[in-house]
């Protein structure tokens, strides 16, 4: 599966906790995220993670549009609800797009581990449910 990986400024030090308790997991998988959100991931965990700009600076955009080109399968998004700044991209527009092409996303840790067990488990194979080939 394509993971993307989003993190605020006071979430990303939790996303890279989290990535490194899933490691396992997240290795088996493709992973893209913003750009110091990947960065900070791929240091602390040694994943191969495909970085985009800086969130600010277009990088949830950038994975905006791989959602709506069905390239993205699942994203991890942990936003700070209560202090948000000025600068940080508003992620309804996100949101909305993970809600019509039917992507899973978790916007909290605990969201995130309900994923995370689930794509272990390979109940996160919902496209073959929604779109069987054979059809």
């Amino acid at each position: 599966m394509n993971i993307a990986l989003i993190a605020h400024d006071a979430k990303k030090e939790l996303m890279t906790q989290f990535c490194i308790a899933y490691c396992g997991i997240l290795s088996n998988h493709s992973l893209c995220a913003t750009g110091t959100t990947g960065k900070m991931v791929s240091e602390a965990t040694g994943l191969n993670i495909l970085r985009f700009l800086n969130g600010r600076h277009g990088g949830e955009e950038q994975i905006s549009a791989r959602i709506a080109c069905n390239e993205i399968d699942l994203l991890l998004m942990f936003r700070d609800p209560l202090n948000r700044k000025a600068d940080e991209p508003n992620e309804a527009d996100l949101l909305r797009l993970c809600d019509v092409h039917n992507i899973p996303v978790a916007t909290n840790i605990a969201t995130a581990e309900a994923l995370i067990h689930a794509l272990e488990r390979g109940d996160l194979d919902w496209r073959d449910i929604v779109n069987p080939k054979n059809n």
